[in-house]
């Protein structure tokens, strides 16, 4: 691939609701472009950017993948990113990485939770948004339904560039409302060029290319005001002003152009090519917040001439080819064999060779230039790190990752694969950063935690394929506690005699409930009842006990044992029989002392559509939910603040997720124990029994 300047390099990501043509539309623009010699098919699972294992096999986008290829002295770096929302963060890296935001919305089916998430997160990092309504070969097709619905979501700013005639519910011909022209397509996907009918473009309403034309006049004209005293003078704008316009109203976010294509037909394919060399360059979004060594804000501009810094957006574990590291070149020249500096770690690192991507197809460059996108393997470098010239040494902020909400219990199928366990899904965090696994510091358990459970099954899969471990999920125990509620005093008295020395050990200890997780342990005794040098062993036989109470032998937390008398045998008492003395008071004792189980409560935060809150908090009272309140959070949205106990939210980010359609999102963190309601502490003694049980 030969080498090109900033000015000429294009970075376009293609996001959207699942289903809705992208991995389609990168296809066709792949072969139309020449890229590629053959048009492929998710259904076939051959396909460029679905080229994963698990993508093939699922039949729809699971990771971000880059499709780099030349067209008309342009470098074009096609960012394809899944839909599903369990596979959220790839999305966010495509969208840090690229310039320009291709929504594709299904003709058929118009908008959808996807294309608004695609909308909001492309907006918030100020990049350049356009739609492209795809599937026009559909029978099913409404162009100008989904049209209405595109501007019933994001408003007056959408703007139709490229417009369908339908005849008898059939796409016949695009027309170019720039050129107002008529293109029409053969099997082959090649166009003729043809007079704009002036009839209805619609046999379901009353809708002209005409009246389409004022509607993207009006858009151009707010981009300067020589065109604006044009417009309102009713002159006509030449093809040069429109085209410029768009591409200025677009850049400010004035317009939001819309296109009709047909990734089967290839038809209209070739007009958005065209159109993708007019796309703002790397450099239109200015230059980008760093903060230097000495945490200070600095803005890096894109040019080539300056130190090289760049940043790593993602990260793929290969077991063959090993770790890929996929980088946006931010300021600078990168080359093969230059030694840059970790900002965040400090460490030297060399760069070797870096590749071009088309797919999974690697194609070796010498060297890549501000604005571009490349790809080096097995450096150290981890997602989020800059990579930068030790002459300016700078970090640029991460990407923004969705938090992991649904957590699953990890459990090896073969035994002595924890290990193995624990390893490579280190390995799969660092591809991965919308996924978390640990151990729970209560229940020991190790715990995956994701966006989904389609995200954790993928998960597992890939696991299972790249790095032969083969694991399965449990819902995750919850960590009881037990507790008093009652002061009691209770002796222990261990005496036993075997021949010989015997065993004596005599305690009284005082039981009382107090605000601490960890044993409180105190002596007033008296007149020397227990000699002093038994204490120890008094305290060490209540710490143990202290892991096991008395109802379902969950640990004890807030609880203050005080000695206070006893007895002991000059020949017979030893540290083990006061030790034993001591867990028989403890036995007894917590059972006299209105013991009590404690259940983990959580801090939620939930964002939900203003419409569906009512929904949401009738389940949390369902869910045994404290509401704490609410507050408006823009673009429709209200943040709800709650409290909630653990036992009852394990299902509640696919709740989330139905009722909300999607659109919702929350956090859920421990917050503290509270005694749990008696009408369930039957119920719940016999859970943990019998997890218990099961592990032994």
């Amino acid at each position: 691939m030969k080498q090109i300047e900033t000015g000429k390099i294009k970075n376009i990501v293609l996001a959207g609701h699942s289903g809705c043509g992208k991995t389609a539309l990168a296809e066709a623009l792949l072969f139309k472009a020449g890229a590629t010699d053959r048009l492929g098919k998710a259904t076939d699972g051959n396909t460029i950017c679905d080229y994963d294992a698990e993508e093939i096999k699922r039949k729809f986008s699971i990771n971000l993948s880059l499709a780099t290829f030349e067209y008309s002295d342009f470098k074009i770096n096609l960012l394809d990113t899944p839909g599903l929302l369990d596979f959220g963060a790839a999305m966010n890296e495509g969208l840090f990485a690229g310039d320009t935001v291709i929504i594709c919305v299904s003709a058929k089916s118009g908008v959808h939770v996807g294309t608004k998430k695609a909308y909001m997160a492309a907006k918030a990092q100020g990049k350049h948004i356009m739609f492209v309504m795809t599937k026009m070969d559909d029978p099913n097709q409404d162009y100008y339904h989904s049209l209405d619905m595109l501007k019933e979501a994001f408003g007056t700013a959408i703007c139709p560039v490229i417009v369908p005639q339908i005849e008898n519910g059939a796409m016949t011909s695009l027309i170019h409302l720039g050129r107002m022209k008529s293109y029409t397509y053969d099997k082959k996907g090649a166009s003729a060029v043809g007079d704009v009918p002036s009839g209805s473009l619609s046999d379901k309403a009353d809708i002209t290319a005409a009246g389409l034309l004022d509607s993207l006049s009006e858009a151009v004209a707010e981009t300067s005001d020589e065109l604006m005293e044009k417009f309102f003078a009713g002159e006509a704008f030449t093809q040069e002003e429109i085209s410029h316009g768009i591409h200025e109203a677009m850049r400010t976010g004035r317009a939001l152009p819309v296109f009709a294509v047909s990734n089967a037909t290839l038809a209209g394919v070739d007009l958005l090519l065209e159109f993708l060399k007019y796309m703002p360059a790397p450099t239109s979004l200015g230059a980008r917040k760093a903060t230097d060594a000495n945490g200070k804000e600095v803005m890096i501009p894109v040019e080539s001439g300056d130190p090289a810094s760049a940043f790593v957006f993602r990260t793929v574990a290969d077991p063959f080819v090993g770790k890929m590291s996929f980088i946006k070149v931010m300021s600078g020249t990168l080359s093969s064999d230059k030694d840059l500096v970790n900002a965040k770690t400090g460490n030297p690192e060399r760069i070797g060779k870096l590749y071009t991507m088309l797919g999974k197809k690697q194609i070796e460059m010498s060297r890549a230039v501000a604005g571009d996108i490349v790809v080096a393997t097995k450096i150290a470098a981890n997602t989020g790190d800059t990579l930068c010239s030790p002459e300016r040494v700078v970090s640029f902020a991460s990407v923004q990752y969705p938090k992991p909400c649904y957590r699953m219990a990890v459990q090896a199928k073969a035994q002595g694969d924890e290990a193995k366990i624990s390893s490579n899904l280190q390995r799969m965090l660092e591809e991965d950063k919308s996924l978390s696994f640990g151990l729970d510091p209560f229940t020991k358990e190790q715990i995956l935690s994701g966006l989904g459970d389609q995200h954790l099954d993928v998960t597992l899969a890939k696991l299972k394929t790249k790095f032969g471990v083969d694991v399965l999920l449990e819902v995750p125990r919850i960590a009881y506690r037990e507790t008093i509620r009652k002061q009691v005093t209770q002796r222990g008295r261990h005496k036993k005699q075997s021949g010989g020395h015997g065993q004596f050990g005599d305690v009284v200890i005082e039981f009382e409930h107090c605000d601490s997780d960890t044993l409180v342990f105190e002596e007033r005794v008296v007149g020397g009842a227990v000699p002093k040098n038994f204490f120890p062993a008094v305290e060490k036989g209540l710490q143990e006990c202290m892991k096991h109470g008395v109802l379902a032998g969950c640990p004890v937390v807030g609880l203050k044992a005080t000695l206070i008398d006893g007895s002991y045998h000059p020949v017979d008492s030893s540290e083990m029989a006061f030790k034993i003395a001591a867990s028989l008071a403890f036995k007894d004792g917590l059972k006299q002392a209105n013991p009590v189980m404690l259940e983990p409560i959580g801090a939620l935060k939930v964002i939900i559509p203003d419409d569906k809150t009512g929904d949401v908090m009738g389940e949390l009272n369902k869910r045994r939910g404290r509401v704490l309140g609410m507050e408006p959070c823009g673009d429709g949205l209200t943040a709800i603040d709650a409290e909630a106990p653990m036992r009852e939210m394990q299902d509640f980010a696919m709740y989330l997720r139905q009722v909300a359609k999607g659109m919702g999102e929350f956090t859920f963190d421990f917050l503290r124990y509270e005694q749990l309601p008696g009408n369930l502490l039957d119920e719940v003694i016999a859970s943990v029994k019998t997890a218990a049980g099961d592990e032994e």
